[in-house]
């Protein structure tokens, strides 16, 4: 049985597109070296092995003339900057149209959802770091049990509540709720985000394992629906499932973050029947990308390197492993938000000589060599 394991380390990218200046950013941005320099090196052996060293100058990172795995970069064609434009490039989908970004979401639009939820009025709609909106509006929030609204420089309209205040079914309705108001008014919005959190030592706390994404649907079949039409299954590690709505994911697994994303991963190399296992690694992004945190990021990098040589050890001879990342996310520049890059590229296999691929076009590479590996 041949399968393809692709882990995505969410906006793990290297190095700025040529076109970074339109979506806000400078040529500066790069995540994965920026990191390393910034923490005097990475100590990432396995990597180091496949060939990561090999794409780019990485600090800490040396280059070998014997990589384990085709190495290489990816360049994003869609026109955008975050996770869903990015996993559906991926897999095989290039969106000609960006999805919408907004500074504040319009009052029609807000008073609908009011009335559709009967909420009483929300708090917020404006740009923010979730951690710092939850803490600024929290107090206020208490009083009212309004639920805070809030965007950022990505196409997300997120709902954050203290779930021992407002029940997490009712978060979740609520961010149903704003799914079809959105989708009706042609909002153009990529992800409705549940932010659920809970005061823990008098502080308000994110609880990452109970966040919920309300995506759109993909407009066209991904490589996902042509397994499965092929009688292929898909298993979704992580956001998978919600960030393609279930679409072409045959099988699902939620995870409470990146250690236990590396676990499900590496037991389903080990016993899943699935031809394709696909994951999503938040951590880099949500935790340490966002909150501009590059120790944090380096240290969640090094304890990916340290489950390759298990994901290795339980592949067969039949199985292929794809490393990539879906957008940037510098933890050194201004802000807080995705920066526009271009993303690494892994290929493993048993009894295999790597060899460099050189810049491609597209991510949509990826699905290329999936459907490649298990199609043909």
């Amino acid at each position: 049985m041949k399968r393809a394991i692709v882990i995505v380390i969410d906006s793990m990218g290297i190095g700025a597109m040529p076109d970074a200046e339109e979506f806000n950013d400078d040529l500066s941005v790069n995540t994965l070296c920026n990191i390393a320099i910034k923490q005097n090196g990475l100590d990432i052996p396995n990597f180091e092995k496949m060939g990561l060293g090999n794409i780019k100058d990485i600090k800490g990172v040396n280059k070998t003339n014997t990589p384990t795995a085709d190495f290489g970069i990816l360049k994003m064609k869609s026109k955008g900057k975050d996770t869903t434009t990015g996993h559906w490039e991926l897999m095989g989908l290039v969106l000609e149209n960006p999805f919408k970004t907004y500074v504040k979401f319009d009052e029609k639009i807000i008073n609908e959802f009011i009335f559709e939820t009967k909420c009483g009025g929300i708090l917020g709609n404006y740009p923010a770091s979730g951690t710092k909106i939850i803490e600024d509006l929290n107090e206020q929030h208490q009083k009212t049990k309004y639920p805070i609204i809030y965007t950022s420089a990505d196409s997300v309209f997120q709902i954050a509540s203290d779930i021992n205040l407002i029940p997490i079914e009712t978060l979740y309705e609520w961010c149903k709720t704003a799914r079809k108001i959105l989708d009706a008014n042609k909002a153009g919005i990529s992800r409705v985000i549940a932010r659920p959190y809970k005061i823990i030592n008098d502080k308000p706390t994110r609880i990452g394992s109970l966040r919920h994404d309300y995506s759109v649907k993909p407009p066209k079949d991904t490589v996902l629906n042509t397994l499965e039409k092929n009688g292929k299954k898909v298993l979704g590690i992580g956001k998978i499932y919600d960030i393609f709505t279930g679409s072409g994911v045959t099988e699902k697994i939620l995870t409470k973050g990146n250690t236990d994303g590396l676990n499900q991963t590496l037991h389903a190399i080990k016993t899943s029947k699935c031809d394709l296992i696909f994951t999503n690694l938040v951590d880099t992004d949500m935790l340490y990308g966002h909150r501009r945190d590059s120790l944090g990021y380096k240290k969640a990098i090094e304890e990916i390197d340290s489950y390759l040589p298990d994901f290795i050890n339980a592949m067969t001879n039949d199985d292929i492993l794809i490393i990539t990342a879906d957008h940037g996310c510098d933890p050194t520049y201004k802000g807080s938000d995705h920066t526009r890059e271009c993303v690494p590229y892994l290929m493993y296999k048993h009894n295999y000589e790597g060899k460099n691929i050189g810049i491609k076009n597209s991510f949509t590479y990826v699905s290329e060599t999936i459907k490649k590996h298990l199609l043909q």
